[in-house]
This record gives C-alpha cells, sequence and structure tokens, in this order.
C-alpha cells in the first residue's frame, strides 16, 4: 500500500474522475520510491555473495552477528535471480550470513553493484504515521505537477527561480515533516 493513496492524491489536486486510478497510483508510487530509501527501515545491504553447493552467503561491511540470528527470516532483493526472495538464515558469521539457494553451482567471492537489500521483519508501520503520509501527499503533488506543467519549477538553494521542480529540494521541503522517522543511513553525504 501507498503511503499517499489515489484518492488521496485525487482529493488533493481536485481532478475528480478525470484521470484513471492508475495514472495517480503511479505517482503515489514514485513517491514512495523517493521517500522510503530515507525512512528507518530494518535492512541491511549486502556488498558481496558467493556459493557452495546449495549455501549461499552473503556479505556485508559491518559486523552483522547482533543483526541476524540463525533461523530468522529475511528478504533480499536486487541480489540476483538465486539469491532475491525470503530465506531462512542458516549461518552468521562475523561479516556474512549464509542461508540454502537453488543455486548449484560454486562461485567464489564477488561484489554487488548496486548493493543487494537484505530486509528483516519491519516493526515499523509508515502508513499510520500522519506526518510521513503527508510528506508522500506532498511529494506525490510536487510530482504531479512537475508531469503537467514543466515549467512551474521550484527554488534552488540560493532561491532563485528552477524550471526544475524534482531537484535536491524536493526532500527538503518535507524534512521537517519526516525528521523523526529519517533513518541515520540516509542523512550521510
Amino acid at each position: 500500500m501507498s503511503l499517499a493513496t489515489v484518492s488521496e492524491l485525487r482529493s488533493a489536486l481536485g481532478v475528480g474522475s478525470l484521470y484513471p486510478d492508475a495514472t495517480l497510483q503511479q505517482v503515489c508510487d514514485a513517491s514512495d520510491a523517493v521517500l522510503l530509501p530515507m525512512l528507518w527501515a530494518n535492512k541491511y545491504y549486502a556488498i558481496g555473495h558467493a556459493n557452495t553447493g546449495t549455501v549461499g552467503t552473503l556479505y556485508f561491511q559491518e559486523d552483522v552477528r547482533k543483526v541476524f540470528y540463525i533461523g530468522q527470516t529475511v528478504t533480499v532483493s536486487n541480489g540476483g535471480a538465486h539469491y532475491n526472495g525470503s530465506h531462512v538464515i542458516t549461518a552468521v558469521g562475523d561479516y556474512s550470513i549464509s542461508y540454502t539457494t537453488d543455486h548449484l553451482t560454486d562461485s567464489p567471492y564477488h561484489p554487488y553493484a548496486p548493493y543487494a537489500t537484505v530486509a528483516a521483519s519491519e516493526y515499523t508501520d509508515w502508513t499510520a504515521d500522519a506526518a510521513v503520509q503527508e510528506a508522500a501527499l506532498m511529494i506525490a503533488v510536487d510530482i504531479w505537477q512537475a508531469r503537467q506543467v514543466s515549467s512551474t519549477g521550484g527554488s534552488s538553494p540560493d532561491f532563485t527561480p528552477s524550471p526544475y521542480r524534482m531537484g535536491n529540494s524536493l526532500l527538503a521541503r518535507v524534512r521537517g515533516l519526516i525528521a523523526h522517522a529519517l533513518d541515520p543511513n540516509s542523512m550521510v553525504g
């Protein structure tokens, strides 16, 4: 479910039934794609992988002994066909986890570019957080307006008009709303 719903976006834009739900859902999904990576989540990034027999191993830059445990189910994405999906951890090392895969060919360690995402169970429902929902709706409205009227840009950091609305100021406009939910890892750089 999107953080901003189609009916909320339809109401905020005042478009009635002029546009199909699928078109508005694309905008809601794009808003989620911008906002969700910035929010705190129970996910970690694998920097590489290897395979021995039916055992796949994912490697991390940080010590994961206190993060993951044997028997825990994790969901891997962006890790390749044999690694993606839900898996039960069978071994935890200092900087690695292992689980059973359907990949039968042994392969040595090789890095991921971009990193694979390893997500454990979530305990926070961002769809129940009013401030996060408002931020998602504000981003969705900006995306919609940028699609419809490209000349209605935003302002650059020095307050000069900009024809491009989807710049770095997009998240800056909602950062106050989501400050309590920002992942410290998303604020690096």
